[in-house]
């Protein structure tokens, strides 16, 4: 391989590994209010074909809500309650009884190796970001292993 796409295939790579959380994030994620029935949260996941919501009150972030914190909450197959009495009570618990308070975000502006270093050692699997006390976007698993799978796309395959 020549020098010159050698240097233009390690800059790509180098470009690679300095993004930002905000080139990788979900840009205005929905989100949903501590009031917010868990049935509701549940299908706006569902629907959507995501597994975190942030939750805002006032605009601000005060916590976060997981398929998994939802999860928990729904009662085992095996449960003598019937459909309906099952659906009367998810109508009932909100997600404020459910969510993480206080989650663990970042900045739009840290680079991708923060996200996953703050991922690693909270044990979460999605960071609101916050640019000016504001929600402006998430950062998820998904979102991390798509840049990886991006940066692995412009390394020069070994001979």
């Amino acid at each position: 391989m020549e020098t010159s796409q050698l240097n233009a295939d390690y800059m790509m790579h180098a470009q690679q590994e300095h993004r930002s959380v905000r080139d990788l994030m979900t840009p205005a994620p929905l989100s949903v209010s501590p009031n917010t029935p868990v049935d509701e949260a549940r299908a706006l996941m569902q629907r959507h074909r995501i597994r975190h919501l942030p939750v805002l009150e006032d605009g601000r972030l005060v916590g976060i809500v997981s398929d998994s914190d939802i999860r928990l909450v729904l009662p085992s197959p095996a449960t003598s309650l019937s459909a309906h009495e099952i659906g009367y009570l998810l109508t009932r618990l909100t997600v404020g009884e459910i969510m993480t308070y206080f989650p663990v975000a970042i900045g739009a502006d840290r680079l991708m190796a923060d996200a996953v270093k703050r991922m690693l050692a909270y044990k979460v699997e999605a960071l609101p970001v916050i640019e000016h006390d504001k929600l402006i976007g998430i950062v998820t698993r998904t979102n991390l292993l798509q840049a990886f799978l991006q940066a692995q796309a412009v390394l020069p395959v070994a001979a």
